[in-house]
């Protein structure tokens, strides 16, 4: 990948963290305020946590992106309330994915009544984000994954990958929706510099329940991690260069997984954004 293309993604990134108790103090600390903080929700503590860290985030100063899950909302009346809860802070974006919930916590079973939902309450975000999967769902076939944007693409202003650590398999993901006419631009999820002992106890710290859904859900993840030589975000990203910068590929930035190692990514980025620049 050419030095300049790889500077302009890690110029165009957002930061996805935790709703834990250090995430505040973390992000203040090292996250400069012109870098996207979105904040995930837990099926476990519901979302009031992301509610508040997001306005306290935005407080600072921020741009926040909270996570709407479709399965954590108990109806429409509660969907109304986030809304007006997050536009009042200030939030002009949102991300709105299915969510883990089982069972949900009301009627919505997957985003595209959400975001029906929201269009009907006048689309109270200038920006709404949507799922994709370039690696297959655990539960649902990769055309069903596909077909679901292409019906969510009208209430949507932008994709957000899931974590993909192969870049074939990428750009093939990338070939494939744009075959099928979905032309949002797309965030793609890369995984931050993760530790393998940091990330485990991270997790460990999520919760026990949600602990044991997120190591069965994703083994391959420790596995790429432990893998000999490590995980390095930036091998991923130049094996991908064709995928990532053709302008067929409408790339709009890195969507960085930093499962709450928030100063080691930021300190990656910087590196590299260094070594390039020199």
């Amino acid at each position: 990948m050419g030095a300049e293309a790889l500077r302009a993604l890690l110029g165009r990134v957002r930061y996805e963290v935790l709703p834990a108790k250090v995430t505040e103090e973390k992000v203040l600390a090292h996250v400069p305020r012109d870098v996207v903080v979105t904040v995930t929700a837990s099926p476990v503590r519901g979302l009031e946590p992301t509610l508040g860290l997001t306005e306290r985030l935005a407080a600072h100063g921020y741009r926040v992106v909270p996570h709407v899950p479709a399965r954590l909302l108990r109806d429409d009346v509660h969907l109304k309330d986030v809304a007006e809860r997050l536009r009042a802070a200030g939030i002009d974006d949102v991300f709105v994915p299915a969510g883990d919930a089982d069972p949900p916590a009301g009627p919505y079973d997957g985003a595209l009544p959400v975001l029906r939902g929201l269009s009907e309450l006048g689309s109270p975000f200038a920006d709404v984000g949507i799922t994709g999967y370039p690696e297959s769902h655990p539960l649902i076939h990769d055309d069903i994954t596909i077909q679901s944007m292409w019906d969510k693409r009208t209430h949507a202003t932008y994709i957000v990958s899931n974590l993909c650590f192969d870049p074939r398999v990428l750009g093939d993901w990338i070939t494939r929706i744009r075959r099928r006419r979905i032309i949002l631009p797309v965030y793609v999820g890369v995984a931050g510099p993760v530790q393998r002992t940091k990330l485990l106890a991270m997790a460990t710290k999520i919760g026990v329940g949600e602990s044991t859904r997120f190591l069965t859900r994703h083994p391959s993840w420790f596995l790429r991690f432990a893998a000999p030589g490590g995980y390095a975000p930036e091998r991923l990203l130049g094996r991908g260069a064709e995928a990532l910068t053709g302008p067929a590929a409408a790339v709009a930035g890195l969507h960085l997984f930093t499962f709450n190692q928030i100063a080691e990514t930021e300190r990656w980025r910087r590196a590299l954004l260094d070594r390039l620049a020199a």
